[in-house]
């Protein structure tokens, strides 16, 4: 089995970090204890541009959780559908030949879920088996690769379609002006991912047909930490969704990654020098630091993930997928070599994946 193909979709307002800024303090100028401090605390999110589902100054229009949750609905479908489109077009697949979709998302909520409502949008077959992932967070982009991985496993003739639309911009909270919510804010973007896993008995992985096959899933691995929800989630209330983040994420990665790594490795007879790249979730500078350090990884490693965070921030669960578009797209393994592809979020958890190209 492998990852055929990745398509991503973004909004079409993109901003320099500095406007963003600029206009969530004119906004929140008189609730802000200090409003030098979200200068501050954005120019060191390592952002540098994001794209925002609507223009800057529709936000304050906005107003309580139901009409927000309403726009990241209609949002939602139109860049998942395009982001999905962009997937199947690469590999020359249609809806038609998808039998399992997945869906990831911690952005916003929807019953009917998002899923269900492109498949009333999109031909997708009507016995599709469909599973909307929430509450995963910036990990549900690995997990849910994990989770389609699983699906062609066990069947090896079909494929199956993961889907991450993450609109960040809708979640911020104008009666939150902690240090976790002005991070949040300079931190997360909007954007949607695609992304098609082919069974191993798919002409995709038999006969790429000129495709340049993308890389072998070989193993996955979920690692829970006990009694972490304070690390990273929502409080969601009447006003929607509040941000818990903690400033130990960094100390998270230090104490556990590196031995879940090695652990993961060990168990398919490989050791972290078989590694010859990595696309990991681009968390933020203090996340992606503590990935380099705990696994002493060379400079440049992580040089994928500082260039999204730098160009679109950080997409929550739809991010490692836009790292995992620009390597396939212009830095694609050596034949025969090994990538690890990892995420970390709420609960608080990680998950892995190994490929081999």
């Amino acid at each position: 089995m492998r990852i055929a193909s990745v398509g991503t979709a973004y909004p079409p307002n993109r901003y320099p970090q500095a406007i963003i800024t600029e206009a969530l303090r004119t906004r929140w100028q008189d609730r802000l204890p200090e409003p030098r401090l979200i200068n501050r605390l954005h120019a060191n999110c390592g952002v540098e541009y994001r794209y925002t589902v609507f223009p800057l100054q529709t936000y304050a229009d906005l107003s309580g959780f139901g009409p927000t949750n309403d726009a990241w609905i209609t949002a939602a479908l139109d860049l998942g559908q395009k982001s999905i489109t962009s997937a199947l077009d690469r590999v020359g697949l249609t809806p038609a030949d998808i039998s399992a979709i997945f869906f990831a998302s911690v952005t916003g909520i929807s019953s009917p879920t998002i899923d269900a409502r492109l498949i009333n949008r999109m031909p997708f077959p009507v016995n599709i088996k469909r599973t909307p992932i929430f509450g995963l967070g910036c990990v549900a982009g690995a997990a849910g690769i994990s989770r389609a991985a699983d699906y062609v496993r066990a069947f090896p003739k079909q494929y199956a379609l993961l889907l991450s639309v993450e609109l960040c911009s809708l979640t911020w909270q104008d009666n939150d002006q902690s240090i976790a919510n002005l991070v949040s804010c300079g931190l997360f973007g909007d954007g949607s991912a695609a992304v098609v896993i082919a069974g191993a008995e798919t002409p995709l992985v038999q006969s790429p047909n000129g495709h340049k096959p993308g890389p072998r899933i070989l193993d996955t691995r979920s690692t829970f930490y006990h009694n972490t929800e304070h690390i990273m989630g929502w409080d969601i209330g009447n006003l929607g969704f509040k941000i818990v983040l903690s400033p130990d994420v960094p100390k998270v990665v230090h104490e556990h990654l590196k031995g879940n790594v090695d652990s993961f490795l060990a168990d398919n007879g490989l050791r972290a020098e078989d590694i010859s790249s990595y696309i990991f979730h681009s968390g933020g500078p203090k996340v992606l630091e503590a990935m380099e350090t705990t696994l002493n990884l060379p400079p440049d490693a992580l040089a994928p993930s500082w260039k999204s965070l730098r160009e679109v921030g950080n997409l929550s669960a739809a991010s490692v997928l836009a790292v995992l578009e620009d390597v396939l797209s212009n830095s694609p393994g050596k034949p025969g070599s090994y990538s690890i592809l990892a995420a970390m979020g709420p609960a608080f958890c990680s998950e892995l994946v190994l490929l081999q190209w």
